[in-house]
């Protein structure tokens, strides 16, 4: 397979471990021993089947997901990845008659179990946009800090000590440290979506997801989103879609191609882009169609 339009090596660092899943069912449940044995697996997707009325997106699809690392999710404009992401913190519940089957565990629990409460799971896991999108009335400070105080954080201090925490997360603290009370739409696009990531970053999730994070943004501010990728994976599980190539080659350890609905082929990123097992996915990686 010709793979010359693809820059390696990729970054292959892999931790797999994770800290334990909190409980989703009681927000004030317990927080788990601090020595327990972490899990190498964020989400185990089984048959996993999303229709919007009469319309199935994504069909039967199985497939798990590293924890503390990247997995790239790439195909075509309609197959299905964009559904497949926001399924995994159930924000495709918020579209008129979807509909799910199968399971998907976050650390071994059922995120769709009837006693889950989705509000808990979307907090476990975060998610980022294709389009930054600050609050425009809002403050950078305020921004970063609204989840907290929509969850009921009121202590100031420790309101400022995750503002902080967060924005140099994002690689943007040292940027706006000076005017944290400035208009987030002062900020440039890709330090909108910094700040954006450290908005869900603020609330501690233990996943992010994130859908075309730097599709709108120049090469510079494209470059400085990737690098924060691969810094996060340390402490963060990362799920991202993209529809660049190299992109998925350059930051991802495992890439999922789906074509219409279906999984195609899920495997390192290194074997997806050199020797795939599926000739769809060798056809697609080297941009014969798509």
């Amino acid at each position: 397979m010709n793979a010359s339009t693809i820059d390696f090596p990729v970054q292959m660092n892999r931790n797999e471990s994770n800290a334990p899943g909190q409980n989703m069912q009681k927000p004030n449940s317990p927080e788990p021993e601090a020595h327990a044995i972490a899990p190498a697996t964020a989400f185990q997707i089984g048959k996993l089947s999303v229709s919007f009325g009469a319309h199935t997106v994504l069909k039967d699809v199985s497939l798990d997901i590293k924890a503390r690392s990247v997995t790239a999710i790439i195909g075509p404009s309609g197959c299905g990845k964009s559904t497949f992401l926001r399924s995994l913190n159930r924000m495709h519940e918020l579209v008129p008659d979807a509909r799910m089957t199968g399971t998907i565990r976050l650390f071994g629990e059922n995120i769709y179990g009837p006693e889950i409460d989705p509000v808990v799971v979307r907090r476990r896991v975060g998610m980022v946009f294709q389009k930054s999108n600050p609050f425009p009335t809002m403050s950078i400070s305020e921004n970063v800090t609204v989840g907290l105080r929509l969850n009921g954080i009121r202590n100031k201090g420790i309101l400022q000590e995750r503002l902080e925490k967060s924005l140099k997360m994002a690689a943007l603290w040292d940027e706006v440290k000076d005017r944290l009370n400035a208009a987030s739409t002062s900020l440039s696009g890709g330090q909108q979506q910094r700040l954006c990531i450290a908005r869900a970053l603020a609330v501690e999730p233990e996943v992010i997801l994130m859908d075309e994070p730097a599709s709108a943004l120049d090469p510079l501010a494209t470059t400085k989103i990737e690098e924060l990728i691969l810094d996060l994976k340390k402490d963060f599980t990362i799920v991202i879609v993209t529809h660049n190539m190299q992109q998925a080659a350059r930051i991802s350890d495992q890439t999922a191609f789906f074509y219409l609905g279906e999984l195609v082929e899920y495997a390192a990123t290194r074997k997806i882009f050199t020797n795939p097992s599926v000739k769809q996915t060798e056809d697609y990686v080297t941009g014969r169609f798509g």
